[in-house]
């Protein structure tokens, strides 16, 4: 099993939807009603854009994602 750490980016738009990507996979983005919506959506974003590369044999860039061959607990306060 591989652990990807990805810094992601969030913010409120004006409507009140947040929005959510990671710099480091460049187009996955998603949003939602709430914080929390929306960084469980980009989570299943990230899961799925990572799978595809994979698949393709894209090497994923590991020079800005943190890769770790040991489970993680990730704590955001």
């Amino acid at each position: 099993m591989t652990t990807y750490v990805l810094t992601a980016e969030i913010e409120q738009d004006e409507d009140g939807r947040w929005s959510a990507w990671i710099d480091a996979l460049p187009g996955c983005a998603a949003w939602g009603h709430t914080r929390e919506e929306a960084l469980l959506a980009l989570q299943d974003a990230a899961d799925a854009y990572i799978e595809d590369m994979e698949e393709t044999d894209e090497q994923v860039l590991k020079r800005v994602i943190e890769v770790v061959d040991s489970p993680l607990v990730v704590v955001t306060r």
